[in-house]
């Protein structure tokens, strides 16, 4: 299996205070893996750093074996056309409606996909998340749970092989959170789509991830199958499962 996704050496701070240092990470083509930490340790920055969003002091991060790090922003549009970024609050806009929000990436990074073809992808990935009534709602007019799932509908607009997820049940009921990971499986499932997830939910990791990993103290140590997490000595990934109420070895559904 191709690695899809490979980080050397990923160092970034921010003033003379560092988050990431010495990242190394390996991300297989068709699986979603799936990284856990402490709030604060830079697990977002991390994912900013993937898409190009945050430029790392040092280190380089490989994209299908290219390097963006050294990328100029043209060149870097053309590989984020093929990712797609789940951001934690939805990121929405709220003067456009669901449409218009489904439609503004195509209109920046894909400006020759006709009007009508957009709309047919419009209609297309509301139906994967269920939200087709929702067409010209305005992001005010949704719960969380909805605004959660029109992120992810646009982050798929261009049919990305990548996507990054970044706290998607965060803020959650346990129902919606448990719809969310469910959509994020089956994406990847149906799709083969490359993923990481960040998250805190350990009842989502056990629905979505392949693998597991911990960033600890500004590295990754520990990437486990997820089948092995109860059985992985890490104290950070012990924390995790100790600290999740009600949390059973369960087998996929």
């Amino acid at each position: 299996m191709d690695q899809k996704i490979i980080l050397e050496n990923v160092s970034k701070s921010f003033g003379n205070t560092p988050v990431l240092q010495g990242v190394n990470l390996a991300v297989e083509s068709g699986t979603t893996l799936v990284i856990l930490g402490r709030s604060g340790v830079g697990k977002s920055v991390l994912l900013k750093c993937i898409v190009g969003l945050l430029v790392p002091e040092e280190g380089h991060i490989f994209i299908d074996g290219v390097d963006i790090t050294v990328l100029n922003r043209d060149e870097l549009n053309k590989v984020r056309r093929n990712i797609g970024y789940v951001f934690q609050n939805a990121a929405l806009y709220d003067s456009l409606t669901v449409c218009e929000n489904l439609e503004f990436p195509v209109k920046r990074l894909a400006p020759e996909i006709s009007a009508e073809a957009c709309s047919e992808l419009v209609l297309e990935k509301l139906r994967f998340v269920g939200l087709e009534d929702a067409l010209d709602k305005y992001p005010q007019d949704l719960s969380g749970g909805m605004q959660k799932r029109i992120g992810l509908a646009r982050s798929i607009m261009l049919d990305p092989d990548i996507v990054l997820y970044d706290e998607p049940t965060t803020g959650l009921d346990p129902i919606t959170s448990d719809e969310i990971s469910k959509l994020i499986r089956k994406l990847q499932q149906e799709h083969a789509i490359t993923s990481i997830v960040i998250t805190h939910d350990m009842k989502s990791t056990l629905t979505v991830a392949d693998d597991v990993a911990i960033l600890d103290k500004g590295t990754i140590n520990t990437v486990v199958p997820v089948e092995q997490v109860f059985d992985d000595p890490d104290p950070v990934l012990h924390e995790f499962l100790t600290t999740s109420v009600g949390m059973e070895q369960t087998e996929r559904e």
